[in-house]
């Protein structure tokens, strides 16, 4: 099962890169037999990565602990719902979980483009495929989840005490979905700065995407609190450790930008400094990712370290870059 959910991992990147530069090219030149054949790249992208996805679980319940991965967040004495959830114990099944969420939220996407931004949809769908296709090469390439070892152990490590609590199902996951569902609203924004059309219409099309992003954001900061109250033992609810700024950095940005989205809507001002806002959003929560699963700062979440920082970083200076060049 782990080599068939490899290279399930694999054919997603590939298709994930066409479907960029075929979404790119066929908005460009206005070729429809591009964007169709896009849409169903998309589809066929979603449908691996719930394929990877799901063979990183059965892993986890079956007790592989021929995968690296699963050996190092789980055993076989721990009960399996933490097992379920070893799924986003590390690095590894965390990006991999965020692209099943992007590649999801662009199925949902094109399908909602039907009747709506079919000029502007293929832009939009260019750069939520690019930002898939990285995550893809990350988990692919750097951070495989389904790397199996030379010798499979006959015990796992087993879970990080601190991560055997109920929290471990509400904080990291609303984090993640915060994170993942703000580059909706960046995209759009891209597409507007592609197209060359700068009304409100990537506003009033992402509201809806905006306050589900910012709602998960706000939920994952308020669960990480209680979780640093009842197991950590801070005596308090917040402790300015580094990974809490982080993930709490986004969350003060998306607050600004939903409220200053409306004066642009209502007066038609704050055209620019919205288009930043969103950008420098989707860039803090790369950031946050970085700093939660990369381990480049000290903080009790050391747990998660892993070896993509680096390309995060990378990932994080094409975003502001690309967009400044825009």
């Amino acid at each position: 099962m782990a080599d068939l959910g490899y290279a399930a991992i694999i054919a997603a990147f590939v298709i994930s890169v066409y479907a960029a530069v075929a979404a790119f090219v066929g908005g460009r030149a206005r070729i429809s037999e591009l964007w169709f054949s896009t849409r169903n790249a998309v589809f066929v992208t979603f449908g691996l990565t719930s394929l990877a996805t799901a063979a990183v679980i059965y892993s986890f319940l079956s007790r592989d602990f021929g995968v690296r991965y699963v050996a190092e967040h789980s055993s076989s004495d721990l009960p399996a719902l933490y097992t379920f959830a070893g799924l986003w114990a590390g690095q590894a099944g965390s990006l991999l979980l965020w692209a099943w969420i992007l590649s999801g939220a662009t199925v949902i996407i094109v399908l909602q483009g039907r009747k709506e931004n079919r000029e502007q949809l293929p832009y939009v769908v260019a750069v939520m495929m690019g930002i898939l296709a990285y995550f893809l090469g990350i988990v692919a390439f750097a951070s495989n989840p389904l790397e199996k070892m030379p010798l499979a152990l006959s015990e796992g490590t087993g879970l990080n005490p601190l991560l055997r609590t109920s929290d471990m199902f509400s904080h990291p996951t609303t984090l993640l979905l915060g994170y993942a569902l703000l580059a909706v609203p960046f995209a759009f924004a891209m597409s507007a700065l592609i197209s060359g059309r700068l009304d409100d219409w990537w506003i009033r099309s992402t509201r809806r995407w905006t306050l589900v992003a910012w709602l998960f954001l706000t939920l994952g900061n308020l669960f990480g609190m209680l979780w640093a109250y009842r197991v950590l033992g801070w005596g308090g609810y917040w402790a300015w450790d580094p990974v809490e700024n982080a993930s709490f950095m986004p969350w003060l940005t998306a607050t600004a930008y939903l409220h200053s989205v409306m004066i642009q809507q209502r007066r038609g001002m704050l055209k620019v400094w919205n288009m930043v806002l969103i950008i420098i959003t989707f860039a803090l929560s790369l950031f946050g990712t970085l700093v939660v699963r990369s381990g480049i700062l000290s903080s009790v979440h050391s747990f998660a370290m892993g070896a993509s920082g680096p390309l995060f970083l990378v990932l994080i200076v094409l975003v502001l870059g690309g967009s400044l060049w825009l």
